[in-house]
């Protein structure tokens, strides 16, 4: 049969987009600029925060109560801001102690998506698994769906470090969109995630088909993220990324490793790149003893900060219990500084097991941790090996060219299932 050549005209959705809301923001940016650049028609609908875009880019700004916009903290809306059922469904779920972005970005798709659903040729679901894009993929177009991890990790997590009844009803009631989203992954017509542990995650804790779901690995930008030449290392300086100070990111483990540490090393620093809240229990656990002049919670920086930060540490750690994927892995290896990362979650499978690209050790284990940081801070050519091997490895498996080259695939894949034809398209460029 005839090869039908076209580029594509894609809807990608997301329900808060900007790259310093996470991964998500950072999966949105790079991945709507890499089909662009490859010759795709690419429209974002996005909630706020809303995302950075490549100039190729069409933004469609699906406008909210934006609860958030003052950080991690809630902001109560006023009654005289709810000016449809939308606003309505999300002002009350506010009240009620409810995470909503995802439900109401969906109920608002409904007016923003649907009138324009005739102009695409697919949608890509950014993770916001909602009612409006099932319906759509079962009558209207098909949808392929990004699950960078099962977010039912992350209230196992939060409600086993829940104190009090009062505080896990709390959890318990955050957690309610979870319910929703396990529902539309068990309906989603095609599944992308970002790692072969993530891919087992979703099957077990979603109940999502194994059939359905095929891993794309993303990727980094080397443009951006690279070692600085002629910087100077501060002996003695870790850097961590944490761009939420949550339970599965075991940010404690590294303030409990520096305790231990902070004998032996006194000009031992800290530079936490992120905004954990400032009543956290890092913040406590800090202030109870003693590591204040050590631990620098540096808040947002620009990419250019971090490379710099990153350019100017001994060792960079990611202490997480778990990880879908793990960004801060890549953009360290990226940026040529040894990495310290635990076992949590695809880490081990970012960083590769075999120990050539990182120090790999368990997870919620300070002694460990600190162990390995310890190693590293005495072995200078250790910490040149294994940036040499890590950034290697960058190149070889993380660019967003590549990502975006696969997702091209399942898209042509998807289509031809969808018009009742096999192998018969096909997406090329010029």
């Amino acid at each position: 049969m005839a090869v039908e050549e076209k580029k594509l005209k894609i809807a990608f959705c997301i329900y808060r987009g900007n790259p310093y809301s996470g991964g998500q923001g950072v999966y949105t940016k790079y991945m709507t600029a890499a089909l662009a650049a490859r010759g795709h028609e690419v429209t974002i609908f996005s909630g706020p925060p809303y995302p950075e875009l490549d100039d190729r880019c069409e933004l469609v700004k699906v406008e909210s109560l934006d609860v958030y916009r003052g950080g991690d903290s809630i902001r109560v809306p006023r009654l005289s801001e709810v000016r449809s059922l939308a606003d309505l469904y999300e002002f009350l779920l506010t009240l009620s102690g409810s995470f909503c972005e995802p439900k109401a970005f969906g109920l608002r798709l409904k007016t923003h998506l649907i009138p324009r659903i005739h102009e695409f040729d697919i949608i890509h679901d950014n993770q916001s698994l909602n009612s409006t894009l099932t319906k759509v993929s079962k009558r209207l177009k098909p949808v392929v769906t990004a699950i960078h991890h099962p977010i039912t990790v992350d209230r196992r997590l939060d409600l086993a470090s829940a104190k009090g009844l009062v505080r896990r009803f709390g959890v318990w009631r955050w957690y309610g969109f979870v319910r929703s989203q396990v529902r539309a992954a068990r309906k989603a017509q095609q599944i992308i995630t970002v790692s072969e542990t993530s891919k087992v995650d979703v099957v077990k804790e979603m109940g999502a088909r194994p059939e359905n779901i095929e891993v794309v690995h993303v990727g980094v930008d080397t443009k951006i993220f690279h070692p600085i030449e002629g910087a100077t290392r501060r002996s003695h300086r870790i850097v961590t990324t944490s761009s939420a100070d949550v339970v599965l990111k075991g940010l404690i483990y590294l303030a409990k490793a520096a305790l231990i540490l902070k004998e032996e090393f006194p000009d031992l620093e800290v530079k936490v790149l992120g905004t954990p809240r400032g009543d956290s229990e890092v913040h406590r656990f800090v202030s109870e003893n003693g590591l204040g002049e050590i631990f620098d919670f540096v808040g947002r920086v620009t990419q250019d900060e971090m490379v710099r930060l990153y350019s100017e540490s001994t060792v960079a750690v990611v202490p997480s219990i778990y990880e879908g994927f793990s960004f801060p892995s890549i953009e360290a290896m990226a940026c040529g500084v040894p990495l310290v990362a635990t076992y949590g979650g695809a880490i081990p499978e970012v960083v590769g097991v075999d120990g050539s690209c990182a120090i790999l050790v368990p997870t919620r284990d300070d002694v460990a941790l600190s162990e390995a940081i310890r190693t590293l801070f005495n072995d200078a050519e250790l910490r040149s090996t294994l940036a040499a091997n890590g950034l290697s490895r960058v190149f070889e498996r993380y660019t967003w060219d590549r990502c975006a080259e696969q997702v091209e695939r399942i898209y042509a894949r998807i289509l031809s299932d969808h018009d009742g034809r096999e192998n018969d398209y096909e997406v090329v460029r010029d």
